[in-house]
């Protein structure tokens, strides 16, 4: 199908759905070095008002990406809700954007629309928003997960202890695990990127968290960001594996590049379903997607960046997880070039992960060639908790010193819960006020009022061996 649009006597002509979709996209470099962006801000705005009248069924009836030639469009058309969808399948593109920013999309309505919402619908819809549209939708649509920790919740913010280390020295990421915790912070989930991929150093990472979280109780789940087929290879040895964690891309053969595909994930879900490890609920994978991964694998079938990211939200959506994240600036200034774009690919990523029903957190980061700095990430961070981000990075220092870029730190959650007035998960909130980590008002106490049940952490820490 061809699109027209014409603006002050000049016509504009789309080629095909995908094209239109690509001149509608805020500007970002990812999309310029694809030869998919708009040529002038005159092109991209006739885009988006041919965008803007287009119905919503128009997705249902042609693809982004051929049926034929990827199972992520096969999963996306075969598994589409029309019940769901039947709320919004009279509108346009134009007519749902008002829609969701009026009163009728509440919670309860955003919850029962997302499996009648198509990724290249969310994407589609984010185009023609600005960006306090993105935030004031996203921040109605709650998506509870749940494991050891309850995490989505209305007034609560969930930070990810990432103890990161070089050479994965158990002192070093034991150190960086006690800064975490005396901040309040790993109720959404201690997780370690290995330096290694050996599946030894996978399993000794693990019996590590384990041995640390059931000698003090704590009400958290761990997860080594090893590949997929490392740690159902750590299942079948019988390691402590809580979430089964993987990168995962909008198309077949973006997926293909990370080694993985839908029934490798789908037997990676069966089996950490299987050890039933859960108290409070029974999500159990952890997946992190970036706009610009399926073009840097030269797998984009010419779509344009944030409508691929959508896509990936399909796959982790089949497999119901605790977590899902952005790393949003990680791949770095091809695809994202400033703070701008990075800030607006936060919140569509957010916006869209969130419509589509999927608990989405975001690593507010950026990488040291990128022009953009840590201002930039305190404005994206602010936005984000306002959206109701489900979760965000903790980091020593907000500097990751074995992937080599800039997150956020244990400062910044303290800052965010604190301006927002925004708490742990209660499970994790009961346990930092039993170690005495938090008062009475629920502050984080001064180090020299740590004494209580941090000073056990504090002995770990000072004892955990090199591995």
């Amino acid at each position: 199908m061809t699109f027209h649009q014409d603006i002050g006597g000049t016509r504009h002509t789309f080629a095909d759905l995908k094209t239109l979709l690509a001149k509608a996209s805020p500007e970002r470099s990812g999309d310029h070095l694809a030869g998919l962006a708009a040529s002038s801000a005159e092109e991209r705005v006739a885009a988006r008002l041919a965008l803007a009248d287009l119905p919503l069924t128009t997705f249902l009836r042609e693809a982004v990406v051929p049926y034929e030639e990827d199972e992520v469009t096969r999963l996306i058309a075969d598994t589409h809700d029309a019940q769901a969808f039947q709320p919004v399948a009279s509108l346009t593109v134009g007519e749902f954007r008002d829609w969701l920013l009026s009163d009728a999309a509440d919670s309860a309505a955003l919850k029962n629309l997302a499996p009648g919402v198509t990724p290249e619908m969310a994407a589609a819809v984010s185009k023609l928003m600005r960006n306090q549209d993105l935030i004031a939708v996203a921040r109605k649509a709650r998506v509870v997960s749940a494991f050891r920790t309850t995490l989505g919740l209305p007034g609560r913010l969930g930070i990810r202890v990432q103890p990161n280390h070089p050479y994965d020295d158990a002192k070093g990421i034991a150190a960086s695990l006690l800064d975490g915790l005396l901040y309040g912070c790993g109720d959404a989930v201690i997780g370690i990127n290995p330096a290694s991929d050996s599946i030894p150093t996978t399993i000794r990472l693990l019996d590590m968290l384990e041995e640390f979280r059931t000698r003090y109780d704590i009400p958290v789940q761990s997860c080594i960001l090893a590949h997929v087929t490392n740690t159902m290879e750590a299942i079948r040895r019988g390691a402590p594996v809580d979430l089964t964690f993987q990168s995962v891309a909008g198309t077949e053969a973006a997926n293909r590049s990370f080694g993985i595909d839908l029934e490798m994930l789908a037997e990676a879900h069966a089996a950490t379903l299987a050890l039933k490890r859960g108290t409070v609920g029974d999500n159990c994978m952890y997946f992190e997607t970036g706009q610009g991964s399926a073009l840097s694998a030269d797998a984009h079938h010419g779509v344009d960046q944030q409508t691929i990211e959508a896509r990936a939200y399909a796959v982790a959506r089949q497999f119901k997880p605790l977590l899902v994240n952005t790393v949003v600036g990680f791949i770095g200034p091809e695809y994202l070039y400033d703070g701008k774009q990075i800030l607006r690919a936060g919140l569509e990523d957010h916006f869209c992960g969130k419509l589509l029903g999927l608990p989405m957190g975001v690593d507010v980061c950026y990488t040291n060639h990128a022009e953009a700095d840590q201002d930039d990430m305190d404005t994206l961070l602010t936005l984000l908790g306002v959206a109701g981000v489900n979760f965000v990075m903790g980091v020593p220092g907000a500097d990751d010193i074995m992937l080599n870029y800039q997150s956020t730190s244990y400062h910044d959650a303290l800052y965010i819960r604190s301006v927002l007035g925004l708490r742990p998960a209660p499970e994790f909130e009961q346990w930092l006020h039993k170690m005495s980590i938090l008062d009475e008002a629920g502050r984080v106490r001064p180090a020299l009022e740590n004494a209580g049940g941090a000073g056990a952490l504090l002995t770990y820490a000072e004892g955990a061996h090199h591995g």
